[in-house]
Order: structure tokens, then sequence, then C-alpha cells
């Protein structure tokens, strides 16, 4: 495999944000999706009382960011597993609530630049696509074997592709002739299948197949679901949890589970608000924040991210 360029989405703002809460001896803080270990080594150089828990689902990351993280060898805890696990994980080590949290979602720099890996359609490859490529179904999988509908259904639904049915298909027509292997043969369907008006607008047009794909294959959405909450009830009183989303379906589900928390479960005519019905979290950021056009500038795969962080204000009920 080649070497992956690895540069950290707004990583001045990340560790601002999760600073405050990593002042005191023995604070940790939970990279939830370590990567080549950036924000992590980071958050280690500028915030020297902190331990990192690195976690990653793709073996290949820990095996690299392990490497970049070496100079901190007594600070760090890197640990294979998915990002919903965060509980479990924490029982198993015999760890308390944490003082931060940090989601940097989707695909990773070195999942994009390995062209074996199959998620980028730049070059032809492997449609694969795990985020863990030791277990699971791959995108080819997904093509040669979901009936038209579930095809359909998850373009529209991740993807936000406006020709699902049309492209699901084709699919299920090529697919008769020749099982799907290779991204430049899935390419080549979607230019032949997507009006040509509709291919001039709106990015390439295999964007927002292979983002359903993706998403399908490494359950993204549903581990989402799960890890946010979960988050949540893992940071202690002073701890933040902070969250990078690159498409609005993971924003939307991030920002409504956000909202939830920190609202006042009291009813609304109460004049005054009892303790038990304050929120337990407060925002810390103000909507979704975004990058600077400077940063989209040094690093194009930044240019849709949006921020969003909250804070432990008082212990769980």
């Amino acid at each position: 495999m080649s070497a992956p360029l690895h540069v950290p989405v707004l990583l001045d703002r990340v560790v601002a944000l999760v600073a405050p809460a990593l002042a005191e001896p023995g604070s940790v803080l939970i990279d939830a999706t370590l990567g080549l270990g950036g924000h992590t080594e980071a958050v280690l150089t500028r915030c020297p009382n902190a331990h990192v828990l690195g976690i990653d689902r793709d073996v290949h990351a820990l095996e690299l960011a392990g490497k970049r993280l070496e100079p901190f060898a007594g600070r760090t805890t890197l640990v294979h597993a998915v990002y919903d696990e965060i509980p479990d994980v924490l029982e198993r080590l015999g760890m308390g609530p944490v003082q931060g949290i940090l989601f940097d979602l989707g695909v990773s720099s070195m999942q994009l630049d390995v062209r074996e890996r199959g998620f980028a359609y730049a070059e032809d490859a492997p449609l694969d696509m795990r985020m863990n490529d030791t277990t699971g179904l791959t995108a080819a999988d997904v093509l040669n074997t979901y009936s038209g509908a579930d095809l359909a259904r998850i373009l529209k639904s991740y993807g936000e592709e406006k020709f699902a049915r049309q492209i699901a298909r084709a699919v299920v027509r090529e697919r008769e002739t020749e099982p799907f292997s290779s991204s430049g043969r899935l390419v080549e369907l979607l230019y032949d299948t997507i009006p040509a008006p509709a291919r001039r607008t709106g990015g390439h047009p295999a964007k927002r197949t292979f983002q359903a794909l993706r998403i399908e294959v490494n359950d993204e959405l549903g581990v989402l679901r799960r890890a946010i909450p979960a988050a949540l009830d893992s940071i202690a009183v002073g701890g933040r949890v902070v969250v990078m989303s690159y498409h609005s379906l993971e924003d939307r589900m991030v920002k409504e589970t956000f909202v939830d928390r920190t609202r006042s479960k009291a009813p609304v005519d109460l004049p005054v608000v009892p303790e038990e019905f304050q929120p337990e979290l407060r925002l810390i950021t103000r909507g979704a924040e975004k990058v600077t056009e400077a940063e989209i500038a040094e690093n194009s795969r930044a240019a849709s991210v949006r921020l969003r962080a909250v804070e432990r204000v008082r212990a769980a009920a």
C-alpha cells in the first residue's frame, strides 16, 4: 500500500475545544475515530496531562497511528473497536467517565488514498469499502446480492440520489452478465445511467452512490445512532464531546441528539425550573461550525465538515 496523506481537519479548533477538559493530571480523551492519529498527536503535544484512548475499526490505521504516536508511549492506549462500543471498551479497561470524546466521522484520508481499499471513484479499484477489511460484506457483495428495491432504498436514503431506481435497475441488469468487482465498471454504469444534464451539476456523478454503498457496508448511521448517546453518557462533569460530520445525514443525527440532551425536561409553564429538570449538557458551539476558505485551500476534503460540541454540566441522574 502506498503511504497515505493525512491532513487533520480543524486541528486547532478541536484542540481548543477539548483542552479545557484535559487540564488535570490523569484526564482522558477518547479519540473514537483515531485514523492516522493527527488529532491525538496534537492533543498529546498541547495537553501534557492528557492520556488518549484511541479507537478505530481499521487495523491498518491502528498500526500506522501506533508508529506515529510512539513518542507518547505511556500516554496512549490503542484499541481495535467500533466507536459504538465505547462503554464496552471503558468497562474492559476498568475506566470510568472520561473528560473528552472526539469523533471525526466518515472515511479517513488513509482509506481514500490507498487504492486497494476501494473508497475512491477517481481510479479503478476493487469494490471493497470496508473500514474494517477483515470482516463483513464488501460493496461488491451489496451490488451483487441485494434486490433492486433494497439497492434503490440505500441509494436514495444514504446517498440522496435522485436517480436511485434507475441506477438500481441498471445494476441488477448488468450483474446478470457479470458480477461487479471493480469501481471502474460501476462508475461507467453511473455515467451511462444518470442523464447528462444531471451529471453536469452536484459534483462527480459517482459521489452519491459511493457514499451510499460505504454507509451501508459499514452501517455508519446505525453505529452513529448508538455511539452519540453512549458517548454523552460516558463523560464526566466538565467533559466535552466534539463531533465532526461530513454529510447532512450524519450532521442531522448529531444535531438532533445534542439539542434533545441540552433541553430542559420541565413543563413549559413552570415559573422556576427545579434542579432535577435542568439539562445535564450544554452546547458549546453555536450551530454547526465550518472551516475557513483558507483551510479548504490547504485541504479540500475539509470543505463539507460540520463541527458541533457539548459539555456535561451536571452529573447523570
